[in-house]
């Protein structure tokens, strides 16, 4: 095992050389995006594992491929520069007088919700700045130097606070010209014509017709989907009947791009949370967190109003 002193850690050049070499498991394609020489990169690359103590790269013919302990170096380090890019990028902000929140947000719910209500908040705090990147399953906040994150589950984020935007409901609807070519507003035509499916969700229309009494087999068969987003560009394109959350299709609703075909939604056991840092008390962070729950509740008046329940 060897120790790596304050004096030993390797420059900033062998970390950088290595991470795009492993990257792109090629020291030709590392050296092309450094604009260095082949023979540039797999020095230093060498030199990185003589102090490290470890081969990180086997050749395999003409090629290179990381070792079990490259890869892992590899994954660690991917963070360990992002971070020390973020420290600079804040370091620079702070001069600036500017916060930048870095947001993992599920990427359905950036374009089709968050977005779209975004100049809001900018507008209202014009010294913060947002950084969105796609995350889809939970991670590090602390590790990985997200300030903040969009969750869809249960309340299962350990080491942070969770604080629920909303449940999720499911409504079915179509085009105008898929319901009146099937009749879909009959739930005995409906369940007969084509839906469309999440892959990840695959029972939710059989949940759906299950609350009217309605249960058969082939309620499994349609077009299948592992986006919500190709979902309704389906529907929308008179594809089938889609069963689909109404905070995605706001905009479809009230264009009459879709249609409701039945007033009845399927409540999942599922909602979205809004996670932060346990502890956290960035102002900034408690700033966005209090602005998306007012923005989820004037959301939900909105819609109760549509349904002529206010």
């Amino acid at each position: 095992m060897h120790s790596v002193g304050h004096h030993s850690l390797p420059s900033y050049a062998l970390l950088r050389s290595f991470e795009c070499a492993a990257r792109h498991e090629s020291f030709t394609q590392a050296a092309e995006e450094l604009h260095l020489t082949q023979s540039a990169v797999s020095r230093q690359v060498k030199e990185l594992e003589d102090i490290m103590g470890a081969t990180l790269f086997r050749r395999v013919g003409r090629r290179v491929v990381l070792t079990e302990s490259g890869r892992r170096f590899a994954a660690d380090l991917a963070i360990d520069l992002e971070n020390l890019r973020q420290s600079v990028v804040r370091a620079i902000a702070v001069g600036e007088r500017i916060s930048t929140l870095r947001i993992g947000i599920l990427p359905t719910f950036a374009s089709r919700w968050l977005i779209p209500r975004l100049a809001t908040f900018l507008n209202d705090h014009p010294n913060i700045e947002i950084r969105l990147e796609t995350r889809t399953l939970p991670f590090d906040l602390t590790r990985e130097r997200f300030d903040i994150a969009i969750h869809f589950g249960k309340a299962d984020w350990p080491d942070a606070r969770m604080t629920k935007l909303f449940d999720e409901e499911m409504l079915p609807v179509a085009s105008p010209r898929f319901r009146d070519m099937h009749m879909a507003t009959e739930p005995g035509r409906l369940a007969e014509a084509p839906l469309l499916h999440l892959i990840t969700r695959e029972s939710a229309w059989i949940d759906w017709f299950a609350m009217i009494g309605i249960s058969d087999r082939r309620l499994l068969s349609g077009r299948h989907f592992d986006q919500f987003s190709m979902i309704i560009s389906a529907a929308a394109a008179s594809l089938g009947a889609a069963l689909l959350p109404k905070y995605l299709i706001e905009t479809e609703l009230e264009g009459g791009i879709l249609i409701p075909l039945s007033d009845m939604a399927l409540k999942t056991h599922n909602s979205y949370f809004v996670v932060s840092a346990a502890g956290d008390v960035n102002p900034q962070v408690n700033a966005f967190t209090r602005w998306l729950m007012s923005a989820a509740r004037r959301g939900s008046m909105h819609e109760t109003r549509q349904d002529g329940r206010l």
